[in-house]
């Protein structure tokens, strides 16, 4: 299956119970990046315009960062003679290693020029546990450990949430298949996201996944007011 066979959603209204979640659009995942997406950096105009739908209605808008320390254990310069994208599985990482990518502080780790983030409720950085990555918004790869926006988003009363960014094949379908974990509607906005391709199989694997677990999946053209 590929992005184009997706079942699209038709029209779809906020409400007061939607909150929108934008995954790590930041400088090292996209072109010029260490670890860029094909066209990640495309999105960043429809994003804004989302952003301002949801700024409109009041509503949630929530930005995440990947934040990892310089020696995090995702990366393959970690290992003696590991190279990027060779496979590594291990508590809390993998399937595959990475090559340094947003370490904390660093220009690679701060958002894509033109990205506007002022309207955001909250900044949610994860992947700061050396030994532990974090794909998902809600959990680290552990599948244990919480990063606190669930709780979050339940304290403020939000039911459905519309995802959206970089990854389509890691954190952002890690992100919408934990958020449907702890209880949330997802929406995943499908022409606002890009994927990897890492290994071959990741996106296909990742959308009959989505597919499976009831994830709708809509165009951000089709998001009313």
């Amino acid at each position: 299956m590929q992005i184009e066979e997706v079942e699209l959603a038709g029209f779809v209204k906020i409400t007061s119970k939607d909150a929108l979640l934008v995954v790590d659009m930041q400088n090292d995942f996209v072109p010029g990046g260490t670890l860029p997406v094909a066209d990640g950096d495309q999105i960043v105009p429809g994003i804004n315009d989302l952003t301002d739908r949801f700024h409109q209605t009041e509503n949630p808008i929530i930005f995440t960062q990947d934040w990892h320390p310089v020696d995090h254990h995702s990366f393959a310069s970690t290992y003696p003679e590991k190279e990027p994208y060779d496979p590594l599985e291990a508590p809390g990482i993998g399937p595959i290693l990475w090559p340094d990518h947003c370490v904390q502080g660093t220009h690679g780790a701060n958002f894509v020029p033109g990205l506007q983030t002022a309207n955001a409720t909250l900044i949610l950085r994860k992947g700061f546990h050396k030994t532990i990555d974090s794909y998902s918004a809600f959990l680290e790869n552990d599948k244990i450990t919480e990063t606190g926006l669930s709780t979050f988003l339940q304290t403020l009363g939000i039911e459905r949430i519309f995802v959206c960014g970089l990854a389509l094949d890691y954190c952002v379908y890690n992100t919408v298949i934990d958020a449907k974990k702890f209880g949330f509607d997802v929406i995943t906005v499908l022409d606002l996201t890009k994927a990897v391709n890492a290994p071959e199989d990741s996106v296909l694997n990742a959308l009959k996944d989505m597919i499976e677990k009831d994830i709708v999946f809509v165009t951000s053209d089709k998001i009313l007011l």
